[in-house]
């Protein structure tokens, strides 16, 4: 099975690519179209050379890897909305099982500007996600599978339970942690990205009160709540 996890930056997307990783029996990718999505806009990120010379520029080619075989029963790829640009087709993710990972946008927000400064609605990818969620539930003729991340750090293992069990696939405990430290699978922009969670074991505890937004981030997340409230009523 080729899981296809789509959600925005800072919705704990590492983790749960840590977590299918750990299972034994899942290869996982980091990005894949991340290179292709920097070549093709010029958009300025951190570290955008190194990882445009990290990755095929060719959205053609890196679909293309993503149906091919895979050493492992599962292949669970991890997806940033934002980078399915309207350019790059979209046809491979009809041959892939699509999940929705949501996050509250004040959190994605808060977390977010603390790695890149004054982030856009576009950065944030929640219409992006809302935007390839109805393509998907057109293909389908059903709404895909959505989860939050709010459950899933309340109460781990039950959440990827349900997970698994809508995936049909057997759920393990393995899921549950993971070593220290950075991985060999992490994408090549990890030190940048990924310093909380390289120091993490497992999923954190519950979060807490929302952050208090103000100013453009507050309007920030304004703008994001009506495409996270439409997914979240979907939840698994």
């Amino acid at each position: 099975m080729r899981i296809a996890m789509w959600s925005g930056p800072r919705n704990l997307s590492t983790a749960m690519m840590y977590a299918f990783a750990a299972r034994g029996d899942c290869t996982v990718v980091d990005e894949p179209f991340y290179g292709a999505y920097l070549a093709a806009t010029g958009i300025d990120h951190p570290m955008a050379d190194v990882v445009i010379a990290s990755q095929s520029r060719d959205a053609a080619e890196v679909a293309r890897g993503l149906l091919g075989p895979v050493p492992e029963a599962l292949f669970y790829q991890k997806h940033m909305t934002l980078h399915m640009i309207p350019q790059f087709d979209r046809q491979f993710m009809r041959g892939l099982t699509n999940v929705f990972l949501i996050r509250h946008p004040a959190r994605v927000v808060a977390s977010y500007a603390r790695k890149r400064e004054a982030p856009t609605l576009a950065d944030i990818g929640f219409v992006q996600q809302a935007e390839l969620f109805d393509e998907v539930k057109g293909w389908l003729g059903r709404a895909p599978l959505v989860i939050d991340s709010v459950n899933i750090r309340a109460d781990p293992e039950g959440a990827l339970n349900r997970l698994c069990s809508a995936l049909g696939v057997d759920f393990s405990r393995r899921m549950l942690c993971w070593d220290r430290g950075p991985k060999a699978y992490d994408g090549i922009w990890a030190p940048h990205w990924y310093g909380a969670v390289h120091g993490s074991t497992g999923f954190e505890a519950p979060e807490g009160p929302l952050p208090v937004l103000t100013g453009a981030f507050a309007d920030l997340a304004a703008e994001a709540m009506p495409h996270y409230d439409r997914l979240r009523s979907f939840v698994l």
